[in-house]
């Protein structure tokens, strides 16, 4: 991608249907997953339904001291014109504060396992705001297999709780992520679980990692017998090494090479920043890191880009004693921020010339304005002083439409700090 791309055409929908999710979009956004685990028989596979919304999808009303929603799920699964299972619950989300109404993260996950038939089929979901009336619908076609009696391999699981379940007569007690996503800075591993079936005296698996046709690395994880038949275990990927962007993780068994199922796990900077490829993020990266840093990335083969990547977090750590990576963290706030504030005529806040500056200086410790109310006259200035910094930058609205840009003058004086401090960062 050019480094002068905008990215606001990213379309994270698309993105999640392509790794083979549910996904839907405005006006009731939801995604979500469908995974495969052993019944009690051969001829009832169970289907695990999950799906994850925001709060800020729900209409919220005031009940008390809390805020309460309702909302529906219908799921219907067919062959052909024949019903296989169809369910229909409506759920309740109270939280208790305003601002948690707002949150667009994965805040609500709804769960439910289904009873199949091996063979094809097709999953239709439909998601109802009781408040509102909106409604969400997303379809996929499913091949579900025949898992138990048999060396057969479960779906693997990303989950937020699990518990290992003692035998196939108990049903999965998992809290999956159905969006198969972690965030960058914030999580420090993808736990997936994992089942495996059949007669076998011991299972090991064999895990394969990769990205964009490269694999990043391939580990061992051996399953525990927990019941007849059953085996499971989890295998914890540390998010350092996958890089940002999509990641398989394919497992096969030992036993029987041939039985494969696979995973995507999508790695981003935040549901704000969606981030499908290691070149967008480098596009993200352009006012953190020098041009030549950036370019010694891109130039890596990708099978190194994990590493590569792992070390470039290492180098720029304010704080390496503490988990998260402090100044990436605080430097996707700002990008954050500039898009909720500088937008200008259409194009991203980030990628103004007072995004560009807010992104790499932070607030401006004092802001005048000349002509402020002659709104929509060419030539008026806007200027931001930074005095700790020592230095004074102007914008001119070219215009007289709020098109903020930086003075000549201006445009060097921010370059040649903006340099410095890339240089005292190490980067």
């Amino acid at each position: 991608m050019p480094a002068g791309a905008d990215l606001s055409t990213f379309d994270v929908v698309a993105l999640y249907r392509q790794l083979g999710l549910l996904a839907s979009g405005f006006p009731m956004p939801f995604v979500g997953s469908v995974a495969f685990l052993g019944g009690r028989s051969a001829d009832s596979t169970l289907a695990l339904v999950t799906l994850s919304l925001g709060n800020r999808s729900l209409g919220f009303t005031r009940e008390g001291d809390r805020y309460v929603a309702n909302y529906s799920v219908t799921l219907e699964a067919r062959r052909g014109d024949a019903p296989l299972a169809r369910v229909t619950t409506t759920e309740t989300v109270r939280v208790t504060s305003f601002k948690e109404t707002g949150r667009t993260d994965e805040s609500v996950i709804f769960e439910q396992l289904l009873a199949l038939p091996p063979g094809e089929a097709e999953l239709t979901v439909t998601v109802r705001d009781e408040g509102s009336g909106r409604v969400g619908t997303a379809s996929r076609p499913l091949t579900v297999p025949t898992l138990t009696g048999r060396s057969a391999l479960g779906s693997p699981v990303p989950f937020y709780q699990a518990s290992l379940r003692p035998s196939l007569d108990s049903l999965p007690r998992l809290v999956p992520s159905p969006r198969s996503t972690v965030v960058f800075g914030r999580d420090s591993v993808v736990p997936v679980y994992l089942e495996a079936y059949g007669a076998a005296e011991r299972v090991t698996l064999r895990a394969r990692v990769e990205t964009e046709g490269a694999t990043l690395f391939v580990d061992s994880l051996p399953l525990v017998r927990r019941g007849p038949g059953l085996f499971s275990g989890i295998f914890a990927v540390p998010v350092r090494r996958l890089g940002i962007g999509v990641t398989t993780i394919g497992f096969s068994r030992s036993d029987a090479p041939d039985d494969t199922t696979t995973v995507p796990v999508f790695v981003s900077f935040g549901d704000d920043l969606p981030v499908a490829s290691f070149e967008q993020m480098l596009s993200y990266l352009r006012y953190f890191a020098s041009p030549t840093r950036l370019r010694a990335l891109r130039e890596v083969a990708a099978e190194q880009r994990a590493e590569a990547w792992a070390r470039f977090v290492a180098s720029t750590d304010p704080t390496p004693a503490t988990p998260e990576h402090e100044g990436l963290r605080q430097y996707f706030q700002r990008i954050q921020a500039a898009n909720a504030r500088f937008r200008d005529e259409g194009q991203q806040g980030w990628l103004t010339d007072r995004g560009m500056v807010f992104i790499t200086l932070g607030e401006p410790e004092l802001v005048r304005e000349t002509n402020p109310l002659d709104v929509g006259s060419r030539g008026r200035a806007l200027v931001w002083d930074y005095p700790s910094r020592r230095v004074t930058l102007v914008f001119i609205d070219q215009t007289g439409f709020g098109r903020w840009r930086l003075s000549v003058q201006s445009q060097g004086d921010f370059q040649a700090l903006a340099r410095a401090l890339q240089d005292r960062n190490g980067t």
